[in-house]
């Protein structure tokens, strides 16, 4: 069969090594397949099947450097979730039988128990015999804490075939958002990132292992996992299984382009989050283990976890380009050993002109180019907005908030902190916005939405005049630890307010986080902290004139836009009716996402000449797509476009097919399943809100950007003879640093 597409030139920046115990681990797990009844007599391999699949090869370039014992046990977990797999593909993809795929994979966590004296059922098939024998081989070494992330990472491997299978059946194709976080789940790549820990006997502390810098290179290893691997399975999967979950089928489809042509943007996009596992470690993992006070031995560990990252990543492309179960035709390899090894080459190492071009072109933007109004697509709205009736009111009571806060006036000691006049922020019209996310609210209710409304977009606004211009990184991240002081989860008292960030945030949190309990306001402080720490990103990435990474921008955007924080507070509102596993179930999550993602692609829009033109900003997903794909400004506006409305058209699938099936599976009663649905309701006026504040506020119109902007293009400064040194020395200053 001709392949249907030329593989791409990929970007392997680290050389792929060979663990020398090879021989040995292909002996062991073929012996340990046939003790599990993979193979002969199983139905869905021979012997020969996994030979050519070669699993020992995949772990002996994934993990050179282990001893034999440990390498043996890997690739006993690599057969296994390949067979498991193709089982699952056998039995229910094939027959669409999702029923008995649930009840399936329903068993499966029963033989993963935390307490390794607890009971497990006798297995009735090879995938639970091979789970019951790897857990009981493996977890002993680990801490519960690693078990914890090992089991739920599983589980998240196991159970999103579901999401594969529903879309089967029902002939539908992801979106490009919704396939990269899916994909981290049924790809099983944060899997692999737990068993790496465990071969390179580098246990992550737990002190750093959810913080970003760590969740940022796991999620970029995965994906780089994960889109690797579609390309090389695209004939398989598409073409051979009829599988519709594979990322150049979903690229090929959302941007109705050609195979070759989605291949070729898969393949940029894997470049790209190498490129920002790269950036993540050099700028994030050392400020990290230092600010966190990690010993020499917890360094070590996380040094050795990013290694072994790494040389998961280029073993895992030379297997992809050797195995006989994908596409690599005309693939290009290193030298040849004895047994059809590549060496451990330096010649496998592979930098190209492509991925160093768009690193390149990453770093070089242009700051402050004249771009015009901001172009805008057609909005898919289903939803009609509905107005509260105190919306006057509050309109004049949220600008004496915010004077009586000092919002509307400069910061002592803080140059460029006069970012707001009583004009700007009653142009800005927070009240109507919280009238459309609220419209039930009582004028009490109306006002305090309206005031972390503001509050938080006069942050927003006010770290990068003040820190960002300056690069004032270490006074912008001091201004944001002491914020955290302002929201006392145990009642007590805040010292003085020294700032209107402090003074605003102080007052917010008393009449916020009253009436909650300690658990609601630990959890909805940590929803404040997610938003307010997002700015430092923000001005991190703005030090280095660096455009972000489109997974990355996309995922932290939700933080900026400050969207966690407002899904929080409606949980809270809900209290403790609907079990928080539900909310971090798979569809309530992707419901929230695609809602959260809808209205900051929306944003981004309407806010694209503010940014670019009058502030200089890299932080916009027009820019990221202009920029990734080398388009103009009106082809990134429609990319955009595109996507913003899918992910509306995904967070009506989810709501109208993925949660009655999610109450069903969970047998919900009927309250609960009312909560969920009103929870669907509030979400729906918080899209339709956004959208109407956005066409009615005076905050991203020409004519006020004109009005409370000097022109960013225009020289401002001394004038006349002798001066133009003078001239472009005040532009220079303004200009973002470019750091390669």
């Amino acid at each position: 069969m001709a392949q249907p597409f030329v593989l791409p030139d990929f970007y392997v920046p680290y050389p792929a090594r060979l663990n020398p115990h090879l021989e040995a681990a292909r002996r062991h797990t073929k012996e340990w397949a046939h003790r599990m009844k993979m193979l002969e007599g199983s139905g869905i391999w021979e012997e020969s099947d996994l030979d050519a699949h070669d699993y020992a090869l995949l772990c002996s370039y994934t993990h050179p450097d282990c001893d034999a014992d440990a390498l043996s046990l890997v690739t006993d977990w690599y057969v296994w979730v390949f067979f498991f797999d193709d089982h699952f593909l056998e039995i229910f993809k094939r027959s669409q039988d999702r029923d008995g795929g649930k009840a399936y994979l329903d068993r499966l966590p029963a033989f993963m128990p935390m307490d390794l004296s607890a009971d497990t059922p006798e297995p009735t098939n090879p995938v639970e015999a091979g789970l019951a024998d790897l857990w009981a081989r493996t977890v002993p070494g680990m801490s519960d804490g690693w078990r914890v992330r090992f089991a739920e990472a599983t589980e998240n491997l196991l159970n999103e075939s579901l999401w594969e299978l529903s879309n089967i059946n029902e002939g539908r194709i992801a979106n490009p958002v919704e396939y990269i976080e899916m994909r981290r789940k049924v790809g099983g790549a944060p899997w692999s990132a737990c068993l790496v820990e465990y071969v390179a006997r580098a246990e992550v502390p737990k002190s750093v292992a959810d913080s970003r810098p760590l969740r940022v290179l796991r999620d970029a290893f995965s994906d780089g996992v994960h889109l690797r691997n579609d390309l090389f399975s695209y004939q398989r999967e598409v073409e051979a299984e009829g599988e519709n979950s594979n990322g150049v089928l979903v690229l090929e489809t959302f941007l109705g382009c050609t195979t070759q042509e989605a291949a070729e943007a898969v393949n940029d996009l894997l470049t790209s989050r190498l490129q920002q596992f790269e950036n993540t470690f050099f700028t994030e993992l050392g400020p990290l283990c230092a600010e966190m006070g990690l010993d020499p031995a917890g360094t070590a560990a996380v040094l050795a976890y990013v290694k072994g990252l790494q040389d998961w990543q280029s073993g895992g492309h030379e297997w992809h380009m050797r195995s006989s179960r994908y596409m690599n035709e005309d693939a290009p390899t290193g030298p040849q050993l004895p047994g059809g090894a590549s060496g451990m080459a330096a010649a496998s190492i592979r930098l190209t002109p492509r991925a160093e071009a768009a690193r390149w072109r990453s770093l070089t933007h242009l700051p402050h180019q004249r771009v015009g109004p901001s172009q805008l697509p057609e909005f898919l709205m289903p939803f009609k907005t509905t107005l509260s009736p105190h919306l006057e009111g509050s309109r004049v009571r949220t600008v004496e908030w915010a004077r009586r806060m000092g919002m509307l006036e400069a910061q002592p000691g803080l140059p460029g902190s006069h970012v707001w006049d009583e004009r700007k922020v009653a142009g800005f019209d927070f009240p109507l916005c919280a009238a459309g996310l609220h419209p039930e609210a009582t004028p009490e209710e109306l006002d305090l939405s309206s005031a972390w409304l503001t509050w938080g977009t006069y942050g927003d606004d006010l770290f990068p005049a003040a820190y960002g211009r300056s690069r004032d990184l270490a006074g912008a991240r001091a201004t944001n630890e002491r914020l955290s002081l302002f929201m006392p989860v145990d009642g007590s008292p805040a010292p003085d307010p020294s700032s209107a960030m402090e003074r605003g945030l102080d007052d917010l949190w008393q009449r916020t986080a009253g009436p909650m309990s300690a658990k609601d306001r630990r959890t909805f402080r940590e929803s404040v902290e997610i938003m307010t720490a997002s700015w430092l990103w923000e001005l991190a990435n703005q030090a280095q004139h660096r455009i972000p990474d489109p997974v990355d921008y996309i995922e932290m955007r939700r933080h900026t836009f400050g969207a966690e924080m407002t899904t929080r507070l409606c949980r809270i509102r809900h209290g403790e009716r609907v079990p928080e596993e539900i909310y971090l179930s798979g569809p309530v999550r992707s419901l929230e996402n695609a809602a959260m993602d809808q209205a900051t692609l929306l944003n981004d829009l309407f806010s694209y000449q503010k940014e670019i033109e009058y502030e200089g900003e890299v932080h916009n997903a027009v820019l990221v797509v202009q920029n990734f794909f080398g388009v103009d400004y009106p082809t990134g506006v429609s990319i955009v476009g595109d996507l913003m409305n899918s992910r509306m058209r995904q967070f009506q699938h989810v709501a109208t097919h993925e949660l009655p099936q999610l109450y069903d599976d969970l047998g919900l009663d009927d309250e609960t399943r009312g909560i969920l649905d009103g929870y669907v309701h509030e979400l729906e006026n918080w899209m339709s809100g956004i959208l109407t504040w956005h066409r009615g506020c005076r905050r991203y119109r020409e004519e006020d950007l004109r009005a409370g902007h000097a022109a960013p293009w225009r020289l401002n400064g001394p004038s006349g003879p002798g001066t133009s040194a003078a001239r472009a020395l005040t532009l220079f200053a303004r200009m973002p640093a470019v750091r390669t």
